[in-house]
């Protein structure tokens, strides 16, 4: 039996739109890793980019469970000594709420130049709207 290899030019890519509202943050960010992947296509190939484009709307409304809500923090460096830099997870969400979804789900996807591209599908916005209704992206169940 032959494998088939798919090529680059053969890969077809969809929209979809996930709805953020009331959802765990990292069950929720496994789900759009999967499919920004693509890894639930039966032509999977690990080393190219295979998935689709995901849109998450409502990223303001996503929850965290336990303690999280008040202990959690993100750690950025600038690369300078003494650069570091901690910010909880309230005042992310108060200032920037599409960053923690973007957070989780590059930390899901592989630390490469294929996770970067994989990462430029990712769109996500705060609220009910988003500007990629021309793609006619299908409701995604998660």
């Amino acid at each position: 039996m032959i494998t088939k290899t798919i090529k680059a030019s053969e890969i077809e890519k969809d929209w979809y739109v996930a709805d953020a509202e009331d959802k765990i943050l990292g069950r929720f960010a496994s789900e759009i890793a999967q499919i920004l992947r693509g890894k639930h296509k039966p032509s999977f190939s690990p080393n190219m980019d295979m998935g689709d484009f995901v849109i998450v709307v409502n990223a303001e409304k996503i929850r965290v469970s336990g303690n999280k809500e008040k202990n959690k923090t993100y750690f950025r460096h600038s690369g300078y000594p003494g650069g570091t830099t901690f910010t909880d997870f309230d005042h992310l969400r108060r200032t920037y709420p599409e960053r923690i979804i973007e957070n989780a789900v590059k930390g899901m996807l592989p630390k490469n130049k294929l996770g970067r591209a994989i990462m430029k599908h990712l769109k996500v916005y705060v609220g009910a709207d988003h500007p990629h209704s021309a793609q006619e992206p299908k409701q995604l169940d998660i």
